[in-house]
């Protein structure tokens, strides 16, 4: 039996600033269409990384050409864009098609600069 492919989070217009911008930790926003042939040839990697990553960040998917408010805001033009986010602001983004470990080793990065933040804050 083929693995259950994971789910998304589906960002809209309305729902931008209570599931990115208000959420505490390290966000990746992945802008899409349906007809961006590039999407398809990383959705893959997406779906992989929603695996990777799962309980460590939080990973969702803005349709464009429904969502053209968020897309216009963060001056989405090329597809897909990843914006990274953490604790709201905008730390990363990456356009087009690129490697696994190109994502992998932003998150990464940002996860530890996140975790430096929780120390010091709590001490």
């Amino acid at each position: 039996m083929p693995l259950k492919k994971p789910t998304l989070k589906v960002l809209t217009d309305e729902n931008f600033r209570k599931e990115v911008l208000e959420e505490p930790g390290l966000v990746l926003v992945v802008f899409v269409a349906d007809w961006c042939g590039l999407y398809r040839v990383i959705e893959p990697i997406i779906d992989q990384l929603a695996v990777d990553y799962r309980g460590r960040i939080k990973l969702g998917k803005v349709d464009n050409d429904q969502n053209e408010k968020t897309a216009a805001e963060y001056g989405v033009r090329n597809l897909p864009t990843l914006i990274f986010f953490l604790n709201g602001k905008i730390v990363d983004l990456i356009t087009g098609v690129f490697p696994k470990k190109t994502v992998v080793d932003k998150l990464d990065s940002l996860l530890d600069k996140s975790d430096d933040k929780k120390d010091f804050a709590g001490r």
